[in-house]
């Protein structure tokens, strides 16, 4: 797999996961989620408006990680 083609995940502490490359997100039935950018930040507080995506709610929420 090269460099461009390569997906990472990376969590960010207290905040959303970040995904950088061409990752295929799908809904818990397998219908794909439309992404247009090549990194997105998925939520996982719970708390977002736009899910699965991060809106920032976090912050406000309080949410802490342990990574």
């Amino acid at each position: 797999m090269s460099a461009p083609d390569r997906v990472t995940i990376t969590p960010y502490p207290d905040g959303p996961l970040l995904v950088r490359g061409a990752a295929e997100l799908q809904t818990e039935e397998g219908r794909p989620i439309e992404v247009a950018r090549r990194t997105v930040a998925l939520c996982r507080c719970g708390l977002s408006t736009i899910k699965p995506f991060c809106d920032g709610t976090h912050k406000a929420s309080g949410f802490r990680t342990d990574v």
